[in-house]
């Protein structure tokens, strides 16, 4: 009897904890709710004039021997360094930037060599600071002995104040994209949440009609143009 009355109790107690666990209130997660955003892009350029151009000087010989061809190309390079010193070329903005010996053969149309012979090699890259004398300086180093001129690059010494400037205009114009954005949507603009500006890597060059060298005949006409340098920007505004 005492057993049958101890196993009653145990059970009631078990209901009671049971019951207890129950009532217990469960614990809720308050989460945020997401922040609303708006975001907009800008674009700034402005174009400024170059004062710098940078070209590559070729010069290229052949002969039957390796100590002519080598020799030829050395006096060729000297006629062109001396030509560029004697137009105000400062001797740091010479510089050889490659230099080529490989023997070569010909074949007659039967499969026969025909010759046998060396040839060199030479680029001179050229920095010039004065661009009203870039057409006189490029055809006289045509006549000192260069074969080829291989290809010519307009800057700016220094874009910084042109990067500042199109930075601004790419913000300004992200800003008032933003703006108007939200007025569009009937929302108003909280705080500034992100920013990002990139720059492109090199300025596009926008070419006009002019030539340097003052045209004359005996300069070869050359147009620098403009360069273009361009900032992007966007920005992200939280919405209120």
């Amino acid at each position: 009897m005492k057993q049958k009355f101890w196993v009653i109790l145990s059970s009631l107690l078990v209901v009671a904890l049971l019951a207890a666990c129950s009532s217990t209130p469960a614990t809720t997660v308050a989460t945020a709710a997401p922040v609303r955003t708006l975001s907009a892009n800008g674009n700034g350029q402005v174009y400024i004039t170059p004062d710098i151009a940078y070209i590559n000087v070729g010069i290229h010989t052949e002969a039957n021997d390796v100590s002519t061809a080598l020799n030829d190309n050395s006096t060729q390079a000297q006629k062109i360094t001396d030509t560029l010193t004697g137009l105000s070329v400062d001797k740091k903005d010479i510089q050889t930037t490659s230099f080529n010996v490989y023997p070569m053969t010909t074949y007659a149309t039967d499969g026969s060599v025909s010759r046998k012979y060396f040839a060199v090699d030479n680029s001179v890259y050229v920095t010039v600071r004065d661009l009203s004398a870039l057409g006189k300086l490029l055809d006289a180093v045509v006549k000192s002995g260069a074969n080829t001129i291989n290809g010519i690059t307009f800057d700016v010494q220094n874009k910084d104040a042109a990067m500042a400037q199109a930075r601004d205009l790419a913000i300004q114009n992200a800003k008032t994209e933003a703006e108007s954005i939200a007025k569009s949507a009937g929302v108003t603009l909280g705080d500034l949440q992100t920013i990002s500006v990139s720059t492109s890597g090199t300025p596009n060059t926008v070419y006009d009609a002019k030539a340097l060298g003052g045209g004359t005949s005996a300069s070869v006409p050359v147009s620098a143009g403009q360069l273009e340098i361009s900032v992007d920007a966007a920005l992200t505004y939280s919405i209120k």
